[in-house]
């Protein structure tokens, strides 16, 4: 299922002899071994030489060094050096500190610093609410991880996770011109963590909980929200939860089936199964199945978990007792954020007529997309190489804008509701089929509608 992509891009350094046909050469030799070339550049010649560079998107490490061979293996070639393009873009991380005001003389730095500074600091110390005004608290998020639940890569701590929050400091800058900062913590412990991060919320305007693994994630971000008085977001609960409804609102309206009416089928009661279960609920769901490792939950079960004892109480009304792929046999919707490949043609074939299936496990969906297709009337996943990609980058940049803008300290269902409205109501009824029930990350009015919708619902609240 892998397909050649830019995550997985390289360019190839190479030697060659400067003759007519030899870039021909090269490109059918990368395509040959199933790279798709996307550039080449003859950087240096010679009289009787060149050096080109080929740049070419391959599927994994594995891949390149095929690559590598079958462009090595040519008559007078030699390849150089091999650049991982991926980790070229992380030399020096991601992220940079710019000051937003000029510096340019002694009176700047006069204001901006000693000793015209201790003003501000005196008025902030006499009323602390005017740090919201007069720092960077105004716009600022910390992302805060403690690295145990990183994508699809389970527990490799801080360090590593340090590239991810980092990337997510950068799209909260380019969707919607927040200031991002990745907190990485190293430690596991609930408490301490609860604890470091009431310590540092002076200097942030919200918090957004990343890649922490359930159950832990469920109560920091519970304490979290009863004892700090700016908002604090759970991406991989809330911000998939609001794009999954979105998506799922357009999708009925194109294979004309409402949500009290379908069967529902959930993988994963984890942070992401458990919010869009209960934004489902809102939004009027009735037939709901989770399903963990075991199968569906159910109430004839005890779970010491008190998230699945509420899944057990809110969900599976017809009392369903078996496994995911049991589950899945008439029902009209299957969403998963559990883990690769757990179904199989046969599963979706088993499927109401004009099934939906939101496989979103990364990098690997639940299902084969391609093979869902070829049953379900629209298919979406989490990834960029498949249309109806189911993305978060849709919801929290906007989200956290208009919590910024409104100024509030908590986060309520109505807000998740209006958010995904706002995200469904980009595509319009024109606009509108299988392959394409959800905007694209790259739509700059996404973030902006998702803001407004946030202080709409503020507003609203206070008549």
């Amino acid at each position: 299922m892998a397909n050649p992509g830019p995550g997985n891009s390289i360019t190839l350094r190479i030697d060659a002899p400067s003759n007519f046909t030899v870039t021909s050469e090269l490109a059918a030799a990368a395509a040959d071994a199933g790279a798709v070339v996307t550039a080449l550049d003859v950087v240096e010649s010679h009289p009787t030489t060149i050096v080109v560079d080929l740049t070419c998107n391959t599927t994994g490490e594995e891949h390149a060094e095929q690559v590598r061979d079958a462009i090595d293996a040519l008559d007078d070639v030699t390849v150089r050096q091999v650049s991982d393009r991926t980790f070229l873009m992380h030399l020096g991380g991601k992220l940079e500190v710019v000051p937003s005001v000029p510096l340019r003389n002694r009176d700047d730095l006069s204001r901006a610093y000693t000793p015209g500074v201790a003003r501000v600091c005196m008025a902030i110390a006499e009323d602390k609410s005017k740090a919201r005004n007069l720092t960077v608290k105004r716009n600022t998020i910390a992302v805060v991880t403690d690295g145990t639940a990183v994508l699809g890569l389970g527990d490799i701590g801080p360090e590593a996770a340090l590239p991810v929050m980092e990337g997510k400091a950068a799209l909260f800058k380019q969707f919607a011109n927040v200031d991002a900062w990745p907190v990485c913590l190293d430690t596991k412990d609930t408490e301490e963590i609860i604890k470091i991060v009431k310590a540092i919320a002076p200097v942030y305007g919200g918090v957004n909980l990343e890649d922490i693994a359930a159950p832990r994630c469920f109560e920091i971000e519970a304490r979290l929200r009863d004892e700090l008085d700016i908002p604090v977001f759970h991406d991989d609960q809330h911000g998939t939860a609001i794009v999954t409804l979105a998506a799922l609102r357009n999708a009925l309206k194109v294979v004309g089936k409402t949500i009290g009416e379908v069967r529902i089928v959930v993988s994963g009661v984890g942070a992401a199964g458990n919010a869009i279960v209960q934004l489902l609920l809102a939004e009027g769901a009735v037939d709901i199945v989770a399903c963990g490792r075991n199968g569906a939950i159910h109430r004839g079960e005890e779970y010491a978990d008190a998230h699945r004892k509420e899944l057990a109480a809110t969900t599976n009304p017809r009392d369903f007792r078996g496994t995911l792929k049991e589950a899945v046999v008439d029902a009209d919707v299957f969403i998963g954020v559990s883990a690769p490949n757990i179904l199989d043609e046969a599963d979706i074939a088993a499927m109401a007529d004009d099934a939906i299936v939101f496989a979103m496990a990364n990098p690997t969906p639940e299902v084969d997309p391609i093979v869902a297709s070829k049953h379900a009337a629209v298919v979406a996943t989490g990834r960029s190489d498949f249309p109806n990609q189911i993305n978060n980058v849709l919801a929290f940049p906007g989200f956290f804008r208009g919590l910024l803008d409104a100024g509030v300290s908590d986060i309520t269902p109505p807000m998740l509701v209006a958010a995904a409205g706002a995200i469904a109501e980009r595509i319009g009824d024109d606009e509108l089929n299988a392959s394409f029930i959800i905007p694209s990350v790259f739509d700059p009015l996404v973030a902006g509608a998702v803001a407004e919708a946030i202080v709409r619902v503020v507003e609203s609240s206070k008549e």
